[in-house]
């Protein structure tokens, strides 16, 4: 019971100090909004926001998820407070959980907005709610997950944020969301398929538009699979590097 005590109250102040400030609250809102004005102003075409949602939710949990997770985790451990809690009669895994549990509620809120306004724009009428929900919920914790390794294997927060560009861009391009995992070169299509944004970004196609190519049960596999191997490299990397 204490353990979860000591969890419920690391979440809630990391929720206070860091993802319920009014510039983060705002990010999630203003983020996904930019994406869609700036294909909205490219588009020579009537804008379809059925076709475009499921990359504008894949690009806001993504970034919002890896930013705020490198930039919290790499603060906490210049100011040395991450030392004290490391220092706590908790587990590791279960203080690493109640770390990243805000962020993962972050991503989750930023998938939400560009879905709650699109339904502005157009009727969401046969979306599947049951593939949606999971696959946002597992982009969210595959990204946040993401986002600590990349926070647990560096030490400033410049570092982080240059770290995070290394695996954000080239997963944009390669998961399938703007070319076709098909159209890509032969030699890129294997790295498409070891990175978990395509099975989320095509559990959302197969959601929104029910053109995913991968069958669910796979894709949700991937995502399990992917999150459990980041949260275990992470937790390896806190246990050589900040414990000894």
């Amino acid at each position: 019971m204490n353990q979860w005590i000591a969890f419920w109250n690391i979440l809630k102040k990391d929720m206070r100090n860091y993802y319920l400030k009014p510039p983060n609250i705002s990010w999630g809102i203003i983020f996904p909004v930019a994406w869609t004005l700036m294909f909205f102003l490219r588009s020579r075409e009537p804008l379809d926001i059925r076709a475009l949602l499921p990359g504008i939710m894949s690009m806001s949990v993504l970034f919002g998820t890896t930013s705020m997770l490198a930039v919290t985790i790499t603060f906490e451990r210049r100011g040395r407070s991450f030392e004290r809690l490391l220092l706590a009669p908790v587990s590791i895994n279960l203080l690493m959980a109640a770390k990243t549990s805000g962020a993962v509620i972050f991503g989750t809120f930023n998938a939400g907005v560009p879905l709650i306004l699109s339904l502005l724009w157009t009727d969401l009428t046969g979306v599947q709610w049951t593939v949606l929900i999971p696959a946002a919920v597992l982009i969210a914790v595959t990204s946040t997950f993401l986002g600590l390794f990349i926070a647990v294997s560096v030490s400033e927060v410049f570092e982080a944020q240059t770290f995070s560009n290394f695996f954000r861009f080239p997963m944009l391009f390669l998961c399938g969301l703007f070319i076709p995992i098909a159209d890509l070169p032969w030699f890129l299509r294997p790295l498409s398929y070891v990175i978990p944004l395509t099975y989320g970004a095509d559990m959302l196609k197969e959601a929104v538009n029910g053109n995913g190519v991968l069958p669910v049960q796979l894709s949700l596999g991937m995502l399990v699979l992917f999150a459990s191997a980041l949260f275990i490299l992470s937790i390896r990397n806190v246990k050589r590097s900040w414990i000894g």
